[in-house]
């Protein structure tokens, strides 16, 4: 929910946003500066973690096929990602990249999606819709985009039965 927070402070129309999850005291250990940075000025609860944010995924290359390319080191506690798309209004239809609304005679709705999934299997995902662009409207749940989270679990090789690594 943090990272969907901080994607609303940032507005809509943004690029595809990766994040690798880091355990905070694992990474302030590594670098000491970042502490400040932070604003950190205690030792971090063991099980905090803190987004980092990757370079930018290729844009021509389909959203699956780039995630497939991935996997995370050891280090990593887990991943997320933030995206917008525009559904078919009363489906989970997405329109393609390159379609226009409107262009089907449909109804779209903008929505932003933010997925994470950890190496435990656990997951959560939240999602906001333009129309109703509030955070008290944040839908959010573990299998609320659950290909989404599917496919990140693949980046961190966890085993979607087993939810294990």
């Amino acid at each position: 929910m943090d990272l969907e927070r901080h994607a609303a402070e940032q507005g809509w129309d943004r690029p595809l946003g990766l994040y690798a999850l880091v355990p905070t005291a694992e990474l302030l250990r590594a670098e000491p500066a970042l502490a400040g940075l932070l604003g950190i000025d205690s030792p971090a609860d063991p099980g905090e973690l803190t987004p980092v944010e990757q370079e930018q995924l290729p844009a021509d290359v389909p959203l699956e096929e780039a995630l497939g390319r991935i996997l995370w080191p050891e280090g990593v506690a887990g991943c997320a990602l933030v995206m917008e798309r525009l559904v078919v209004k009363g489906t989970d239809e997405t329109l393609a990249p390159d379609e226009e609304p409107g262009s089907s005679g449909r109804e779209t709705e903008e929505i932003r999606m933010v997925a994470g999934v950890l190496r435990d299997g656990s997951r959560h995902c939240a999602m906001r819709m333009r129309s109703h662009d509030s955070e008290s409207e944040v839908l959010n749940g573990a299998d609320l985009i659950p290909a989404l989270t599917s496919a990140l679990a693949l980046t961190l090789d966890v085993d979607e039965e087993s939810g294990q690594g």
